[in-house]
């Protein structure tokens, strides 16, 4: 049966996916602050201006949907989750499924970004609607960092190279998504969603060296020089959030693979190799 759903953060590497696959059964309300950016990523769906940081406005840009899936990232505080629950209420949606993080599980990640993943998570599960929480390792498509340096034929930089990640391919989590949007049996629950296995950064440089087939080298940061790098990028707190959750890594909290892709989609999910060779391109 065809649905209105509102994909709030559609212009994202899950988002955009997931407006594709709903765009071909349902209606598709993609929710983005750049509506011309969207547009050029091959944002789906009507595409609806919405700020986030703005209450005013989101219950009209969300009128007529049934279903909702959010995506945000604001670790200082909660209040585009808030803002977002508050708008879904007024326009009556009754489903939410909520893209979180693996991590919330993990009792020894206490970082800022974890911390507010999981009042996000509260939000939701208090909302009054129902709820799917989608809890993802790291993305594959976290790699196509490298892809200037690939091309450039210098060395990649990474901290922990030979920490283990059973990070998983997007087109995956948000195929996952789709079920948990427009299926049943998907209210109140928790999928963790990973690869098949986990592999190091040092493995997925080898594998693109495979499919390249030339010789790819990784260089080795400092937790210091990783901590200056991402702090050109983020806010301090959350430069030093991602560097709690790479000595996390590089004990091993992030080794560990999960079924739920296979038992929700029905296929096993994405290898890594499998990823890289749809985006080759990206990096010759």
């Amino acid at each position: 049966m065809s649905m209105c759903v509102a994909v709030a953060g559609a212009g994202g590497t899950v988002g955009r996916r997931l407006t594709a696959l709903l765009a071909a059964d349902h209606d598709v309300l993609s929710l983005t602050r750049s509506p011309e950016r969207a547009a050029r990523l091959g944002v789906h769906g009507r595409l609806v201006r919405a700020d986030f940081d703005v209450r005013d406005g989101l219950a009209q840009a969300m009128e007529g949907a049934d279903a909702l899936f959010v995506a945000t990232f604001d670790p200082a505080n909660p209040r585009h989750d808030e803002h977002l629950l508050s708008a879904a209420t007024v326009a009556g949606i009754r489903h939410v499924v909520k893209l979180s993080a693996l991590a919330v599980t993990d009792p020894g990640a206490q970082d800022l970004v974890t911390r507010w993943q999981r009042r996000c998570e509260e939000l939701w599960q208090g909302s009054g609607m129902t709820w799917t929480l989608l809890r993802a390792r790291a993305f594959m498509s976290n790699s196509l960092s490298w892809a200037g340096a690939v091309r450039a034929g210098e060395p990649v930089a990474t901290l922990y190279g030979d920490a283990p990640n059973a990070c998983v391919d997007p087109a995956d989590v948000a195929e996952v998504a789709t079920h948990a949007l427009t299926g049943t049996g998907h209210a109140g629950r928790m999928y963790a969603l990973t690869g098949p296995r986990a592999v190091s950064a040092r493995e997925q440089l080898a594998q693109l060296a495979g499919l390249l087939q030339r010789p790819l080298k990784l260089e080795d940061l400092t937790a210091q020089q990783a901590l200056e790098r991402w702090s050109t990028r983020y806010p301090l707190p959350v430069a030093q959030a991602l560097l709690e959750s790479a000595c996390r890594q590089a004990a091993g909290a992030k080794a560990s693979v999960t079924q739920d892709v296979l038992q929700v989609t029905g296929r096993p999910p994405t290898t890594f190799e499998a990823w890289a060779r749809r985006h080759l391109t990206v990096f010759r």
